[in-house]
């Protein structure tokens, strides 16, 4: 079966707003093991609407349409579908009486605008809204169908995974089991870790279940997703876990974890079960390797606390850094050593590079210089080259530092 998506809004096509909805729903429906060969962006005009929205049902037969079911004059999602279906819009209570009520509930003063979200075209089936006021709908067209959701992430997510779905899977008449295991790498650009898995590729593409897929995730990784077919549970966990093996066997040493693990909730889980506390020194990243550390949820824990010492004077005084040029391995030590003192802490890693747009200390941009101190007072240091923009190169810095300690702490 084939799923297709249309964007709807005007700020899509003058990039005010980055279409991260129609990327999801692409990931989630390759996941699902459904079809998906054309992703539209079209703004707020009915007449542009329509006639994307028909030329993409000649070929799909589904489409997911993400935006356009607000309150306000330039939502004519619901409109451009009404005209599609041949049919007109018609109140529906009981969607009126739920957003008034919302409304109410939270002491404010509902527009009268605000009961567009509950027209509905005949025929259409409501999806529920459970955390907005605009539902989403279930449109037949013959025999296809249009999936109409909001604009907002959270939203479309709960009604994608929760009525979208299981309807698409219905309506295909797929009743066996899928699902994707995700393994999670960093230290190998996709290229090289495509080459060095093409035997495996080569025997998927015999067998033909499951099927693998690389992701770049940027700070997030690369990702190696496997996706596999089953008559159960069971049967799918069993398939997923001989072909992550596998996967695991060719690239033991990038392999930092698997499905939801992250870079920074795998370090703390390291650091928890050796019973050790850290502190992170950082420059570059101006805080960014405490925030990621700390967004994970019982933290506190293991990790004491941080430095920002983004100024030299930050570095030398609080840290104890020896005065002198910033930019190496012997700044970044003596700041892992210096945090460890300063926050109380067993363990700590400290960041110093250059983001750009210019050299320091004769340093290029994109020098990255990482250490860490273990207890007894010995710090490790390495020095690495990192690509991108001022943003790439300091969001990589974070994955490459905690990776960087994460091997220490696997090497005992």
């Amino acid at each position: 079966m084939r799923c297709d998506v249309v964007a709807i809004g005007t700020e899509l096509l003058l990039g005010q707003i980055v279409d991260t909805n129609s990327s999801w729903l692409g990931e989630q429906l390759a996941a699902a093991g459904l079809d998906s060969c054309l992703q539209v962006k079209v703004g707020d005009n009915q007449a542009r609407i329509v006639a994307a929205l028909r030329s993409v049902l000649r070929d799909a037969d589904a489409i997911i349409i993400c935006g356009g079911l607000g309150p306000t004059h330039d939502d004519i999602t619901r409109e451009a579908i009404a005209e599609v279906m041949g049919v007109d819009l018609v109140l529906d209570e009981v969607i009126a009486d739920r957003i008034a009520h919302m409304f109410a509930s939270r002491n404010r003063k509902m527009s009268e605008n605000n009961l567009r979200q509950a027209m509905v075209p005949v025929g259409a089936q409501v999806i529920e809204q459970k955390r907005g006021t605009a539902p989403g709908l279930i449109c037949p067209v013959g025999d296809k169908v249009m999936y109409a959701v909001p604009g907002v992430p959270y939203e479309l997510h709960e009604m994608y995974e929760r009525a979208i779905l299981p309807d698409l899977l219905a309506r295909s008449g797929e009743q066996r089991k899928i699902a994707s295991r995700v393994v999670r790498t960093w230290g190998e650009s996709e290229s090289g870790l495509n080459e060095r898995l093409q035997p495996i590729i080569d025997d998927l593409d015999k067998v033909g279940n499951p099927t693998l897929a690389f992701l770049a995730s940027g700070w997030e990784g690369i990702k190696v997703r496997l996706t596999g077919r089953g008559a159960d549970t069971a049967e799918v966990t069993a398939l997923l876990d001989v072909w992550a093996e596998r996967v695991h066997a060719v690239i033991p040493e990038v392999v930092f974890g698997y499905d939801t693990d992250t870079m920074e909730s795998v370090v703390l889980d390291l650091l928890r079960k050796r019973g050790l506390t850290i502190g992170v020194a950082e420059s570059v990243t101006g805080g960014l390797v405490a925030g990621r550390l700390t967004a994970i949820a019982g933290a506190s824990d293991v990790m004491r606390g941080g430095v920002v010492a983004y100024a030299s004077e930050v570095k030398f005084d609080v840290l104890g850094v020896p005065r002198g040029p910033v930019i190496s391995e012997e700044t970044s030590r003596a700041m892992a050593l210096g945090v460890c003192r300063t926050v109380g802490s067993s363990v700590g890693l400290a960041l110093t590079g250059v983001a750009g747009p210019d050299e320091q200390d004769g340093a290029k941009v994109g020098t990255l210089c990482i250490a860490v101190a273990m207890p007894g007072g010995v710090a490790s240091s390495t020095t690495v080259m990192l690509p991108g923009d001022r943003k790439t190169m300091r969001e990589l810095s974070v994955i490459s530092a905690l990776n960087y300690l994460r091997q220490l702490l696997l090497r005992g």
